[in-house]
């Protein structure tokens, strides 16, 4: 009997330490339902072209949901999450067959046994930017114009690193495009990016992005060059401050010294006033006026102001309810309602979103 209870010791100690070195997988998901009322009544039920997330009027959909699996050996890391909703059919549209229904799928591997420095491969979200299509973690429930019009998602390969201190953090990127699964037919020249991140105390977080890349097939392709600019502070326990500012610039042909610029300040304000609930605010300002990414045919071109307010609940720190209200006001006509061009643009969206 001895003998027997000093093997099982052995034994369980043995499955303990396996257990412990045994790398984990860890699965998590997110479901975000939606129902937005466009006041422009769209005939086909479509949100103006240039949103992508939230993009269905005055029905009940599923913006996004997907299960993900995550792996860390702490030398080794893997992700992948297969997605669903009208997030994926609208941003990934240009992707083939079931490329459209991954959100994320990457591996990397550890380079230094004393640093953070990291390289990964494969498909994930994208570097530019403080909003996500995870509406759960955005302040307000829908997206702002230069978040739906630069990538969401990108792939290729980045080489990050990051201080012990979590203070600074520094990626570099090779790219198959701007917002690309697959390259574009014809187009031989690969894109890039950088981004640099600092935080100097646990309530600020300072960002800086950029993305430079050929548009197009190499006969006529134009380069792209992409800055954007962000800064998040938290004032007081209750009360949070964003700060962000977009410039790009595209050749208006190849081989051209002239360019066209786009440029949209962003501000963000969340008030905390309650343990569950929280309301924030927006304003935006999105200038394209040739059209790079919002074409319209006009004089002026899309000169558009934004403004959003919504109100959130929690009842559980996973999830929350929310409800929002949101305007467009554009110097030329370029919003169409019931047949006729008009300046404005105003809805309301009610969702629920549920991390697990």
């Amino acid at each position: 009997m001895k003998k027997l209870i000093i093997l099982s010791t052995i034994l369980a100690a043995t499955i303990n330490v396996h257990a412990q070195n045994e790398p984990k997988v860890k699965f998590s998901g997110y479901l975000e339902t939606y129902y937005g009322y466009d006041f422009n009544k769209p005939g086909d039920n479509n949100r103006p072209g240039f949103i992508y997330s939230h993009n269905r009027a005055n029905e009940v959909n599923l913006n996004l949901g997907f299960i993900k699996a995550a792996y860390d050996s702490g030398n080794i890391r893997a992700n992948l999450a297969l997605m669903a909703g009208t997030y994926t059919n609208a941003n990934l549209s240009a992707e083939t067959g079931v490329l459209k229904n991954i959100f994320e799928a990457n591996a990397g591997i550890k380079l230094s046994k004393t640093e953070n420095l990291w390289i990964d491969a494969g498909i994930f979200s994208s570097h530019i930017g403080f909003e996500s299509a995870i509406s759960k973690d955005c302040w307000v429930l829908t997206r702002n114009i230069s978040s739906e019009n630069t990538p969401y998602y990108e792939s290729g390969a980045k080489l990050s690193y990051a201080t012990s201190d979590g203070k600074l953090s520094a990626t570099l990127l090779y790219l198959n495009g701007w917002q690309r699964i697959t390259r574009v037919d014809g187009n031989n020249k690969p894109a890039g990016g950088l981004q640099l991140t600092w935080k100097p105390t646990s309530k600020i977080t300072v960002n800086y992005s950029n993305y430079l890349g050929a548009e197009g097939a190499d006969s006529v392709r134009v380069n792209r060059f992409y800055h954007n600019i962000y800064g998040i502070f938290q004032v007081t326990d209750q009360f949070d401050l964003t700060l962000g500012i977009d410039y790009g610039t595209q050749q208006k042909a190849k081989g051209s010294s002239d360019k066209n610029e786009v440029l949209s300040p962003v501000v963000i304000a969340q008030y905390k006033f309650a343990n569950q609930w929280a309301v924030a605010g927006r304003f935006e300002y999105y200038e394209d006026k040739n059209g790079i990414f919002i074409p319209t045919g006009t004089t002026k071109g899309f000169k558009t102001k934004g403004y959003s307010l919504n109100i959130d609940y929690s009842p559980i720190p996973n999830a929350v309810v929310r409800l929002e209200g949101k305007t467009y006001d554009s110097k030329d006509k370029v919003f169409n309602r019931e047949g006729n061009f008009v300046n404005a643009n105003t809805t309301v969206t009610a969702s629920i979103a549920v991390a697990f």
